[in-house]
């Protein structure tokens, strides 16, 4: 048995079309229309009106009776206005109550400036290409676009994507400090027109350093990412010190020139700057880049001991004026972890 096809109603229009006429819009008042007269008023008998009603005012304060009086008078009435008027008067602590309010010379709230981190957009532009940093700041993602024949070098191992136009070549540079050191043999040049897609290889964040020629930035071996031509990096040599107890090595990159230097991190990337002579503690396996000098002291007071039961022992005692960049997690205590939970089963 057929079935008759479901109708659905035409949609609303803006007026039927069957209706071609409206009512009028309505109309004025007609000319000829009267308004009542306005109430009569029954004047009074024999033409007299009543008088104007008298306002009464209110008495006039005499004068005191003598001028002694009159004086005490008066200066009791501007104590008075003085007292309500008058804010109570706030008086600035002595230094001694600001030690008080604020044990151990710890800023005041408003004042205090602690490490920054951003997990916003990086957007710009270099001589033949342009970048945006994305998905901060635990899955970073760095995409490039360069113009025709604008070289890159990049670290190797870190591209994910690029366009069919882009041109690559490695090269390999051998030398004793890079083999000890166990830094990157090869490096890879890609060279435009097209889209780059760089990412670390680990879960963390990427920064871009833009130098001008009179900066001087120490990185540590892993943070070097990706950077243009004209930023020099070569290895140089820390004391032995540094080297067994900052976590970076004997040998970090040392970075010169101009252009944009992209480095990675493991976990986010925090920002601290030191001022003249302020000195800051971070410990090792944090550091990401630093342009102001440091030594290895130990942080726990209280010898051997103390240090092994807190975990903080030797640390990176940095002194302003610079800034240092720091990532928030530690590689070698993730690995370690990760076979504390391997074992573990």
């Amino acid at each position: 048995m057929a079935q008759n096809a479901q109708n659905y109603p035409p949609p609303p229009m803006s007026a039927p079309a069957h209706v071609t006429s409206f009512p009028p819009p309505p109309q004025a008042s007609p000319t000829s229309f009267n308004y009542p007269p306005p109430p009569t008023q029954n004047s009074p008998a024999n033409n007299v009106y009543p008088g104007p009603s008298q306002s009464v005012s209110p008495p006039v304060p005499s004068p005191p009776p003598g001028d002694y009086k009159y004086t005490q008078q008066n200066a009791a009435a501007v104590q008075q206005n003085a007292t309500i008027a008058r804010p109570p008067s706030v008086q600035s602590p002595t230094p001694k109550a600001r030690m008080e309010q604020h044990p151990g010379g710890a800023p005041p709230q408003g004042l205090f400036v602690g490490a920054t981190a951003t997990n916003e957009d990086s957007v710009g532009t270099f001589n033949g290409g342009s970048y945006r940093i994305s998905h901060r700041d635990s899955n970073s993602l760095l995409t490039l676009q360069l113009a025709m024949g604008c070289p890159l070098t990049v670290k190797p191992g870190v591209m994910i994507a690029m366009s069919t136009t882009m041109t690559l070549k490695g090269t390999i540079t051998f030398g004793w400090k890079k083999l000890l050191a166990g830094g990157e043999m090869a490096m890879s040049h890609y060279t435009g027109p097209g889209e780059l897609l760089l990412a670390p290889s680990v879960l963390g964040d990427i920064i871009v350093l833009r130098l001008n020629g009179d900066q001087e930035w120490k990185i540590g071996r892993d943070s070097f990412l990706a950077s243009t031509t004209a930023v020099k990096h070569k290895f140089q040599a820390q004391s032995l010190t540094k080297g067994v107890f900052s976590g970076e090595g004997l040998f970090i990159y040392k970075i010169t020139g101009t252009g944009l230097l992209w480095m990675q991190s493991f976990g986010a990337i925090i920002k601290k700057d030191l001022r003249e002579g302020e000195m800051y503690f971070i410990d090792n396996g944090h550091l990401v880049a630093w342009n102001c000098k440091y030594n290895i002291e130990r942080v726990a007071s209280g010898g051997i001991i103390s240090g092994l039961s807190s975990g903080e022992g030797l640390a990176c005692k940095f002194t302003g004026p610079g800034t240092v960049y720091l990532q928030t997690r530690n590689l070698n205590a993730f690995a370690g972890q990760m076979k504390v939970s391997t074992a573990s089963g």
